[in-house]
């Protein structure tokens, strides 16, 4: 069993995804980590020889090195000394690669702004795509991200002029590719190829291109997401919504696929008996 200021992978696994993750930071060596540039979902990089000066406090996190020794444990233990709940992981990155856990590949990940966040800036009045992959980004790929909706015809122009990476419009990195939507390019270019996510990706791109078939959901989730464009004038009120309707989309597609609700529940002659 592992310590109080220990977490192992199958419990960390199970929080990856949600709005409960810890924060996450990846403290590997710059060697280790350029042997294999991916990162457990959600991490961002520190440098552990500047622990002591880490204005931490707050929020718990999950601190882990490659194998999960004394980079970890120290750094660790000066948030600690901070006030930061901090756990390791046992075995660290390796025991994470080795139980075939997702690792997000980062060759596709933009370069971050000087507060070490990744901008991102679509057109404004988000359907389906446009709050997918935001939800996507923060909860695997950048928890800190910042998202600019603007106006269709500036989308590139704004990119270039304050750096920030244009998603869900033509002629970009991160768009629609033939039958697939923006969510199933961001998949595909960050390595997460989990069933619950490739789950998630198929009524993803039936609600955002009508075709129901492709999964019996999407037209609840094309309904959902048209009542949110109209319950919220701003944008960022309606990503923040948005991501309540996807954290339980893949709570489903993760946990509860198979199960049903019927009503009543117990039949009196049953609870009878």
């Amino acid at each position: 069993m592992p310590s109080t200021t220990e977490i192992i992978v199958s419990q960390l696994a199970r929080l990856i995804g949600t709005p409960h993750v810890l924060r996450l930071l990846d403290v590997r060596t710059e060697e280790d980590f350029a042997a294999d540039p991916r990162l457990i979902p959600g991490a961002i990089r520190r440098d552990p020889r500047t622990a002591a000066s880490w204005k931490e406090g707050g929020d718990a996190a999950v601190v882990y090195c490659q194998h999960g020794g004394k980079l970890s444990q120290g750094a660790a233990a000066w948030m600690r000394h901070a006030g930061t709940p901090a756990q390791t992981l046992v075995g660290g990155f390796a025991a994470w690669r080795d139980a075939g856990e997702m690792l997000v590949q980062t060759a596709a990940l933009p370069a971050p702004d000087p507060a070490g966040r990744t901008v991102w800036v679509t057109r404004a009045r988000p359907k389906v795509d446009r709050i997918a992959c935001p939800w996507l980004i923060r909860r695997f790929v950048d928890p800190y991200a910042v998202f600019l909706f603007v106006a269709p015809s500036e989308v590139t122009a704004v990119g270039e002029r304050f750096s920030a990476t244009p998603f869900d419009i033509e002629d970009v990195f991160f768009s629609h590719r033939g039958p697939l939507c923006t969510f199933d390019a961001m998949l595909a270019a960050f390595g997460l190829t989990s069933e619950p996510l490739l789950h998630l990706a198929r009524i993803v791109r039936g609600a955002d291109t009508a075709q129901f078939d492709l999964a019996p959901r999407a037209a609840g989730v094309l309904a959902a997401s048209l009542g949110l464009s109209r319950v919220f004038r701003d944008d960022l009120q309606q990503l923040d919504a948005g991501m309540m309707l996807y954290d339980a989309l893949y709570r489903w597609c993760r946990d509860a696929t198979a199960e049903t609700h019927n009503w009543p529940s117990v039949r009196a002659s049953e609870a009878r008996a």
